[in-house]
């Protein structure tokens, strides 16, 4: 057998794969043998079957079988071996003549091979990109530190109802001449959050409201209609819900006022941990602290955009095997014409070339990702997730366990994986580079991408 490689340019090839019969026969009877042992036809004892009779029956769909094995094994070893950076994968050369595995013993198969361009990048200190630092003010602290009391808040019985108070009382269905229905819906213990009504009428009914007091108010008009929470409200079912229109009169049992958390140790306790902070001061020192570092990979993320279009420029024109590559995505995809893709593939140019920028700076600086730095990033988007429900201070041992069993998904793990290569080529990129630091606000900061 015979592999070979004509490059047409720079940027795609030929590989030709030439077999003989020699190649394959032993592979051939060997399968076929397995077949005769296994066979079973009537007339004839299992393992005695004639072997120019299985010849005869599997022989030629045995051939391609083996051929087809073997030409897909000698196509990629030959990609390994001589480390061929291919883009796509190899599609067999149009027009080549039809294999016919009838009377041909010998065969010669060509792949068009779309190859990645030889690029340069060469990261230095020349290369200077933007990092934004955003200044923590005060007043953004003074926001954090109100959305954690509220995080950390309490529900306490109140007479008086407040904005954000949840209200409980006796639902009674009414007519449309504004009596007690008969046989009408009671709800005997039903709660409300007027803040949360999605009609500003039926939300002021119960401005101010005190225990004892009735309402008259409309539940289908407060949830704009929604089945789900109308349902969830009267405590009936959803298809009842979809033609409740009627009134119904509330009367107020009790309120439940929310209160923020203090300032104190408490809230200090519950905001970043036991003892972790002991005075108001160490506390506001902490909340800018969180902060910055809530702050930091989104500035990472903007060095990100700048680094690119300052590498982009460095690198200039990549050649890319066009033909190729469109011939690809068509044959690849399900949907795709030659017309679609036509339209779609100047929208992929730029995400590609990056690709190959990213996988040049990989190899320049020998960057690997090992299972440690997947499993420090599971953890860091498991810290994030409980971040958004509010749990700053996951014990340590949790978060391991929250990310071990993220890792348990294959398709978790590539992911996570990606991200963890991201991270390592935007730390090298960072640490390669000259930075030119500047510092923004908050709002200036988040200008930048209003205007993109």
């Amino acid at each position: 057998m015979n592999v070979s490689q004509q490059n047409i340019d720079k940027v795609s090839a030929v590989i030709k794969i030439e077999i003989t019969k020699a190649d394959y026969q032993e592979k051939v009877d060997k399968a076929l043998r397995a077949y005769r042992q296994k066979a079973n036809i009537p007339g004839f004892r299992r393992g005695m079957v004639p072997m120019g009779m299985i010849q005869k029956m599997f022989g030629k769909s045995v051939l391609a079988e083996e051929f087809n094995k073997l030409v897909s094994e000698s196509l990629f070893n030959y990609i390994r071996e001589n480390k061929l950076n291919v883009l796509g994968e190899p599609m067999p050369v149009a027009d080549q003549p039809e294999i016919n595995f009838d009377g041909q013993e010998d065969f010669t198969v060509s792949f068009d091979v779309a190859l990645a361009p030889e690029i340069s990048v060469n990261l230095s200190k020349e290369d200077c990109v933007d990092y934004y630092n955003v200044t923590v003010d005060d007043t953004m602290v003074e926001k954090q530190c109100e959305a954690l009391a509220n995080r950390f808040g309490t529900q306490e019985p109140v007479e008086v109802a407040g904005e954000k108070d949840m209200i409980r009382g006796k639902f009674i269905e009414l007519d449309e001449a504004g009596n007690v229905k008969d046989g009408g819906i009671v709800v005997e213990s039903g709660i409300i959050s007027p803040n949360y009504f999605k009609n500003e009428d039926e939300k002021s009914k119960f401005a101010g409201v005190k225990v004892g007091q009735k309402v008259i108010f409309n539940p289908a008009k407060s949830c704009d209609n929604n089945e789900v929470e109308l349902a969830s409200m009267l405590h009936i079912k959803k298809e009842e819900a979809a033609n409740m229109k009627s009134d119904f009169e509330v009367e107020v049992t009790s309120i439940l006022g929310f209160k923020p958390a203090e300032m104190g140790q408490e809230l200090f306790d519950n905001a970043f941990g036991k003892d972790v902070v002991k005075t108001e001061e160490e506390y506001k020192a902490k909340v800018r602290e969180m902060i910055e570092n809530q702050m930091k990979p989104e500035s990472d993320y903007k060095f990100g955009l700048d680094a690119r279009k300052v590498l982009e420029n460095k690198v200039g024109d990549i050649q890319l095997p066009d033909a190729l590559l469109k011939r690809w995505l068509v044959t690849t995809g399900e949907k795709r014409t030659a017309e679609s893709v036509e339209e779609e593939y100047p929208k992929m140019v730029p995400d590609l070339k990056w690709q190959l920028i990213k996988e040049q700076i990989v190899k320049d600086f020998n960057i690997k990702v090992e299972d440690a730095d997947i499993l420090d990033m599971a953890r860091k988007v498991t810290r994030a997730q409980f971040a958004q429900y509010g749990m700053m201070n996951v014990p340590e041992d949790l978060l391991d366990k929250y990310a071990t069993d993220m890792l348990k998904d294959k398709k978790m793990v590539s992911n996570i994986a990606e991200r963890a290569t991201e991270e390592k080529i935007i730390a090298t990129i960072k640490g390669a580079v000259t930075l030119n630091e500047i510092a923004v606000s908050a709002d200036e900061f988040y200008k930048m991408f209003e205007t993109k």
